[in-house]
């Protein structure tokens, strides 16, 4: 059924004339050797300091991506896992405990762990500027030559789902840079912005012009992976989240983010419901948060294209 899949979605890309298709790679193995292999297979050599953006898991949650399953990349780019503190109470919304909460989950057990603080934040240029005017993120960002983002891709209550696009925008922004960005502009503080986060479109419209400060940062210096396992309606940052209805489905890794994540997007939607597999959960979160639109914006802004073709590496 995957092999089917796969085949109508890259013959349905190749059937776009006139548009330029983006090379999104997919393995159906969720190993840490799998996670080297496709990361070697996208062609683009890490350098310099790396800089590997996870998300770290908020404790009581169990659905992050594991230790065990990332450490050969990480140690193979000799890369820091990055991190950032969260907009929202909990383990991870200060340093100290984020730390702490890192430790717990065993990613000091392979890597130096950096929350992005250590200097404070800095501004970025954003080019769309709709709704935000520059993109806030952690300071300890301008100390990388080369960023992986290394995401889970999975729901979320707020922005409908989470993939390389959220996980470079809300997931590298600061705090503060976070509070501007889910209140579409409205504010840089965390004080009060919960208030002010009604314009839904506008905040997924602002995670899309985020995203693409931090890639036009790091220019060429940027690939992207996409690990579509524990496929639950909720993202990593809930501490009980939902158990994952659908099966596994991959690892997909391209150098144009929008491509990768509208290539996860479509698979979750090609699975056909069975008992054990029922992709319906999470397909209706992402469509009461209208979540495509982050795709859809940040192709229109110019991040990248959802025209692609699917290589396996299998």
């Amino acid at each position: 059924m995957i092999k089917q899949l796969i085949t109508a979605i890259a013959i349905a890309a190749i059937s776009c004339t006139g548009v330029a298709q983006s090379t999104v790679y997919m393995t159906r193995d969720i190993t840490p050797e799998s996670l080297v292999k496709i990361y070697e297979a996208v062609g683009r050599k890490a350098h310099g300091k790396v800089a590997v953006k996870i998300s770290t898991g908020e404790p009581g949650g169990h659905n992050y991506l594991k230790p065990e399953l990332i450490k050969g990349l990480v140690q193979k780019v000799n890369g820091t896992i990055v991190e950032c503190n969260t907009a929202y109470g909990g383990r991870r919304s200060n340093t100290e405990e984020h730390l702490k909460a890192a430790r717990e989950h065993g990613f000091f057990d392979i890597a130096d762990v950096d929350i992005m603080y250590g200097a404070g934040e800095i501004k970025l240029p954003v080019r769309d500027t709709t709704h935000i005017k520059y993109n806030l993120v952690g300071a300890n960002l301008a100390n990388y030559d080369f960023l992986i983002n290394l995401a889970h891709f999975k729901g979320h209550a707020m922005a409908g789902l989470g993939g390389v696009l959220k996980n470079q925008s809300i997931g590298i922004a600061s705090a503060n840079g976070k509070a501007y960005i889910h209140t579409a502009g409205y504010t840089d503080k965390l004080k009060g912005m919960w208030s002010h986060t009604g314009d839904q479109d506008g905040f997924l419209e602002s995670m899309a012009a985020a995203a693409q400060s931090v890639a036009e940062h790091f220019g060429d210096n940027i690939l992207y992976i996409d690990v579509m396992n524990n496929l639950s309606v909720d993202c990593d940052c809930d501490s009980h989240p939902h158990d994952p209805e659908m099966k596994d489905i991959g690892i997909l890794a391209s150098t144009d983010p929008v491509a990768l994540d509208e290539a996860c997007l479509e698979l979750v939607y090609g699975v056909k419901p069975t008992e054990g597999n029922d992709n319906r959960p999470l397909i209706e979160r992402i469509q009461s948060r209208h979540g495509n639109h982050t795709i859809d914006h940040a192709e229109k802004i110019g991040l990248g294209s959802k025209e692609y073709k699917i290589v396996m590496i299998d």
